[in-house]
């Protein structure tokens, strides 16, 4: 188990950096420079208690297990989101986006959600 949250949270900070550093050619950075934050790491290694919701909805079209776990991801996103806000430790900001949930959470990214939920599945049932 302690080696799903390990990997899980290495997972979730490499594919931010790597996020990051491509975004960063929207504000001419050439050197693609990504950013991540140590909380990030253990909200990452969170997806460990999505493994049960795998178990559960493993045998549905993928379709339907990828908006599952978007769903779970905005839902993790937003308490996360909203519990570090209240101590101001919250590494994200998205109030001034279009589709922002109270700056915790941008709505335009449940493609990228859907994408990574299908990810982490197969990580799981890959490195089980």
């Amino acid at each position: 188990m302690i080696y799903r949250f390990v990997l899980y949270g290495l997972l979730g900070w490499g594919m931010e950096i790597l996020w990051t550093g491509i975004n960063s050619i929207r504000k001419g950075d050439k050197t693609l420079r990504g950013t991540s934050s140590l909380w990030m790491f253990p909200i990452y290694g969170a997806g460990i208690f999505m493994e049960p919701i795998v178990d559960l909805i493993t045998m549905l079209p993928w379709t339907v297990r990828g908006v599952t776990y978007m769903l779970c991801i905005f839902l993790a996103e937003y308490v996360s989101g909203m519990i570090l806000k209240k101590y101001s430790a919250c590494p994200w900001d998205y109030s001034r986006c279009a589709y922002s949930v109270q700056g915790v959470v941008r709505l335009d990214y449940a493609p990228l959600w859907f994408i990574v939920g299908l990810m982490y599945e197969w990580v799981y049932r890959t490195f089980m």
